[in-house]
């Protein structure tokens, strides 16, 4: 593990020093730490499964997801639940994405018969939810049309909390670490901790964001003392939930989702400015920080399915899982809405997938019982995000071009909504149109 902690850091070093020359040539830090995960597999092969398959990655793992899904949660304009359009987001996110999960579930069964139906509902937890870190432009493409990117960032912001209840529930059901065997055992292990981790992570959320605001008030704060209490939120979320049995990932994203609002309310009853968009540049940064990690194992990750071999079943599901589970889905979600049929469709070929598959594929390996299970769910998650890097970051703007029926060049726009480590429109992060790493 220390020597794998001194690639990471070392990359990230050598990354650092030259990020604005590598970004005039579109290389950014996830590609850079992926290729290092696969020079770095390539010659530790044998120590690959071991590495990440190991208690210390998987508490990585679950401190990184706890992190990202507070993130997720603050991102959105200050109050508004589901956004500037919260009838589409609610398509998108409560008819589209749980149709997509059925039919992933229903393809697994086609395609994989040997799968138990909790593992199948575990592969699709891992490969349906989005992400733009392969694609981080879309968010700022002005071929795109502005509400199309407005779902497409609450939808990305709000799935893998949402998903997050369910992964745990497939995840208890199949693994080993629990002793539930059924899935009304399971449900009586799932429901309760979630319960408690909406109590815990609203009134946690809420508390802090209260103390925050009278604090602020009295001007007992530093702008430092901010962005260590933004960080340390999350952390404090999960880690209290799950001291008492709780399920951390979701306290994690409710609490960010109290805090947003909390946060936010007195300054909109008073009419002042929103909070300073300096607090969240720590944990913006950690975030990003933690991410190239998980882009990082990633690599690791390819060389171990390239080597072992890929059964052409496993292919057809991460190649459906980007293209028919998602759009028909989407289609029939957004079926007499507002959107045209040509903006339906742009929400249903633009959904890339990234960090949050890469970091449930990791937990589903750690979790499973080691052997054909384990290797399955890793394997799928590792060619859908493979997948999606080449068709929706390679290959975003042909599709939005194709889609839009438009050959204009973009121009730059300081509006259009940014996800990924700041910057949903109004959010009032600091980066705005920075895409989380």
């Amino acid at each position: 593990m220390i020597f794998v902690l001194i690639v990471i850091t070392s990359v990230v070093a050598a990354w650092s020093l030259v990020a604005g020359r590598l970004e005039q040539w579109h290389v950014r830090a996830p590609l850079v730490l992926v290729l290092a995960g696969v020079l770095t597999g390539v010659f530790t092969h044998s120590h690959l499964a071991a590495t990440m398959d190991s208690e210390v990655a998987q508490h990585v793992a679950e401190v990184i997801l706890a992190v990202l899904l507070f993130v997720d949660a603050t991102e959105l304009p200050g109050g508004r639940l589901f956004g500037n359009d919260p009838v589409s987001a609610v398509r998108a996110l409560l008819v589209a994405m749980p149709l997509s999960l059925g039919l992933m579930v229903l393809l697994g069964w086609l395609l994989l018969p040997a799968m138990p139906w909790a593992v199948l509902l575990l592969i699709a937890c891992i490969i349906v939810p989005t992400d733009f870190a392969p694609a981080e432009t879309l968010v700022r493409d002005p071929r795109i049309p502005a509400r199309v990117r407005g779902v497409l960032n609450v939808e990305s912001g709000y799935n893998d909390g949402i998903v997050s209840p369910l992964f745990l529930f497939a995840l208890i059901l199949a693994g080993t670490h629990s002793e539930a065997r059924t899935p009304a055992e399971a449900l009586g292990t799932t429901v309760p901790a979630a319960v408690k981790a909406v109590l815990a992570g609203f009134l946690l959320g809420a508390l802090i964001a209260w103390l925050m605001n009278r604090a602020d008030g009295a001007r007992w704060m530093t702008a430092q003392s901010r962005r260590i209490m933004v960080l340390v939120s999350p952390l404090i979320a999960y880690t209290v939930t799950v001291s008492v049995d709780g399920n951390g990932f979701v306290a994690a994203f409710v609490c960010g989702i109290a805090f947003r609002f909390i946060r936010q309310a007195p300054v909109r009853r008073h009419g002042a400015s929103a909070p300073d968009a300096s607090d969240f540049q720590l944990i913006e940064d950690t975030n990003s920080i933690m991410t190239m990690g998980m882009w990082f194992f990633f690599g690791n990750a390819v060389v171990l399915t390239v080597s072992e071999g890929v059964d052409w079943s496993i292919v057809v599901v991460a190649v459906a899982a980007l293209t028919v589970v998602r759009i028909v889905p989407v289609l029939l979600a957004f079926l007499g809405s507002k959107f045209s049929w040509r903006e339906r469709l742009m929400v249903g070929a633009l959904g890339p997938r990234g960090t949050t598959s890469i970091v449930f594929g990791l937990l589903a390996f750690n979790g499973l019982p080691e052997g054909p299970l384990a290797v399955t769910a890793l394997d799928t998650m590792t060619l859908t995000v493979l997948g999606s890097i080449l068709i929706h970051g390679a290959g975003s703007v042909a599709i939005a071009r194709l889609l839009n029926g438009r050959s204009a060049e973009p121009v730059a726009t300081a509006a259009a909504p940014g996800h990924e480590g700041a910057g949903h429109e109004g959010a009032g992060h600091e980066g705005a149109g920075a895409p989380r790493e």
